[in-house]
C-alpha cells in the first residue's frame, strides 16, 4: 500500500526509498528556504540538480550551509526578462533533458514597484518570470516529466485581474498583489498541462504551507496583522501551525516524484495530497474555482505572451 503523508511530513520522509538516480532537476530559488531544502533533498536521493539564483554567491553560501549539495548554479533573476531569456539559453545550448522542473522561486507582499521591464513586481516575478523561462525550457522536458510550480493559500486573496495586472488603475494593496501573482501560478500551471499533457509531460501547483522563511522579509507589523486577522477568520476548522523549513519542502518532492502524474496534473495541492475546491470566502481550505478554470489560464496565457512580446504556441 502506497505510504500516505501529510502537513508534518518532510521532505526526507516524503522520498525515503525512493531513488532518483539519473534524475535531472531544474529548481528556481536555490539561494535560501525551500528552494536549498528542495534541492539537498533530491541530491541526497541521487538526483542531479540545476539550480537558478539571482544572487550566485549567497546561493553558495545557502548551499554551503545546507552541507555543500553538488547543485549546478545557474545565474537567473526572474525579475528581468533579459536575465531570464539569457539563463534559459544556457540551459538550451547544453542541451540536457530535465525530469522535474520546480518552479520555487518568488517574493511575497513586497512594497508597490517594478521589475526591470515595467511590470508590478510581485505578478512580474512569481509569474511573468517563470513564465518565460520555462516555456523557453520546454524543448527540454521528456515524455514523463513534470512541471511543478509553488503557488500559496494567499491565492485565495484575489484571482488575477487580466485587464489591470499592473495596478494602474486600481489601488495597490501588498497582499492583493501577492494573491494575484500566486493565482497566476495555479492558472499557468493548468494551462501548461492542457498543452502538454499529450506529451507525457504534466503540470501541477502547490501550497508549501506556512514557513517562517526569507519570502516574508517585507511583513512589516500592518500585514503581519491582517495575516492574522486572515487565519483567526478561518471557518475551516483546521488549526494554523507554521510548518519547518523540511515540512515545507515536502509537497513539492511528492508532486516531483511520488504522487501519480495523473492525480496530479492540472491539480492544486497541499500537506501531500490534492486539495478540493472550496468558494467559501471565509474558509482556507482548498483552492478557489477561478483558480482552475481553463478558459480563465488561456485568458492569462495571452495577456501573458502580449505582456512579454513572445509567444509560446506550445501545442
Amino acid at each position: 500500500m502506497a505510504k500516505t503523508f501529510d502537513a508534518e511530513s518532510t521532505a526526507d520522509e516524503v522520498l525515503e526509498g525512493v531513488n532518483l538516480s539519473g534524475k535531472h532537476v531544474l529548481v528556481t530559488g536555490v539561494s535560501a528556504g525551500l528552494g536549498v531544502e528542495t534541492a539537498r533533498s533530491i541530491v541526497a536521493h541521487s538526483g542531479s540538480v540545476v539550480g537558478t539564483a539571482r544572487d550566485l554567491a549567497k546561493a553558495r553560501s545557502a548551499l554551503a550551509a545546507a552541507g555543500n549539495p553538488p547543485v549546478d548554479l545557474v545565474e537567473v533573476d526572474l525579475a528581468s526578462l533579459a536575465s531570464v531569456r539569457k539563463g534559459a539559453d544556457e540551459l538550451l545550448k547544453r542541451g540536457k533533458p530535465f525530469d522535474v522542473i520546480i518552479a520555487n522561486a518568488g517574493v511575497m507582499a513586497c512594497p508597490k514597484g517594478k521589475t526591470q521591464d515595467g511590470f508590478e513586481t510581485q505578478f512580474g516575478t512569481n509569474h511573468l518570470g517563470h513564465f518565460v523561462f520555462i516555456n523557453r525550457l520546454v524543448p527540454l522536458l521528456r515524455s514523463g516529466s513534470r512541471i511543478v510550480t509553488l503557488s500559496s493559500a494567499g491565492h485565495q486573496i484575489s484571482d488575477v485581474n487580466i485587464d489591470d495586472p499592473n495596478f494602474e488603475r486600481t489601488e495597490y494593496q501588498p497582499f492583493a498583489a501577492y494573491g494575484r501573482s500566486k493565482t497566476a501560478n495555479i492558472l499557468y500551471a493548468v494551462a501548461l498541462d492542457d498543452r502538454l499533457k499529450s506529451r507525457g509531460i504534466r503540470a501541477t501547483s502547490l501550497h508549501p504551507g506556512g514557513i517562517q522563511t526569507e519570502l516574508g522579509r517585507h511583513m512589516t507589523p500592518e500585514l503581519l496583522e491582517q495575516m492574522r486577522a486572515r487565519i483567526s477568520a478561518d471557518t475551516s476548522g483546521r488549526v494554523f501551525k507554521f510548518k519547518t523549513v523540511p515540512q515545507g519542502s515536502a509537497t513539492s518532492v511528492w508532486c516531483s516524484f511520488v504522487a501519480p502524474s495523473d492525480a496530479v496534473g492540472g491539480r492544486y495541492c497541499e500537506d501531500c495530497h490534492v486539495c478540493e475546491v472550496n468558494d467559501n470566502m471565509a474558509s482556507r481550505a482548498g483552492v478557489r474555482s477561478y483558480a482552475l478554470n481553463l478558459q480563465h489560464a488561456n485568458d492569462l496565457w495571452r495577456k501573458s505572451e502580449e505582456m512579454v512580446g513572445e509567444r509560446f504556441p506550445l501545442t
